[in-house]
């Protein structure tokens, strides 16, 4: 069914990711280098995760990426996926199930990071299809991204693979307190 995600319940990363040498990173002339080797996200992994969260523009601690990974996995929340090079972690992305009134079940990048000093090496790319993989195997017909405005590279990358801009939006926030 296009566009229906109904198996998203499940975390699991699909069969076939998590193999070394799937991908390989890339110089910025296209030459091979080092392979890159997609994983699921542990709890071990919370403070890179919570650095390149930094990256990103997200502050994190540790603790706070250990607290949101335990979350994720106890709601069912999609997958976080990480890349590996040279037995260093590169990037992460996490592709979580959308279910909304006003259209179909989809998954949705939630987020995808890559190591400032790995961009432009096909980490990114190998992320994006490891997260297209993930949503082929939840039955998703359609992967949405959401880009901030201001990261044009980012969205340069996206239109390269394959990607289509379908609208601009505000996006509106309020702080809520917690019932007690």
């Amino acid at each position: 069914m296009a566009g229906m995600c109904p198996h998203s319940g499940s975390g699991s990363v699909p069969a076939g990711i998590g193999k070394t040498g799937a991908r390989r990173m890339r110089d910025k002339d296209g030459r091979a280098t080092m392979p890159i080797r997609i994983r699921e996200a542990t709890p071990d992994d919370a403070a890179v995760l919570a650095m390149l969260s930094g990256q990103l523009g997200y502050p994190a601690d540790a603790a706070a990426i250990a607290r949101r990974l335990r979350d994720i996995a106890e709601h069912h929340a999609g997958a976080v996926l990480v890349a590996e090079a040279g037995g260093m972690v590169t990037g992460w992305a996490h592709v979580m199930p959308l279910h909304r009134l006003e259209h179909d079940a989809r998954a949705e990048l939630a987020g995808l990071v890559v190591d400032e000093s790995a961009r432009g090496a096909g980490v990114g790319k190998a992320l994006l299809r490891a997260v297209e993989e993930w949503a082929r195997g939840q039955a998703c017909g359609e992967l949405v991204v959401r880009s901030n405005v201001i990261r044009e590279r980012a969205h340069r990358f996206y239109l390269r693979e394959g990607y289509a801009e379908t609208k601009r939006q505000a996006v509106f926030v309020k702080r809520l307190r917690p019932q007690r």
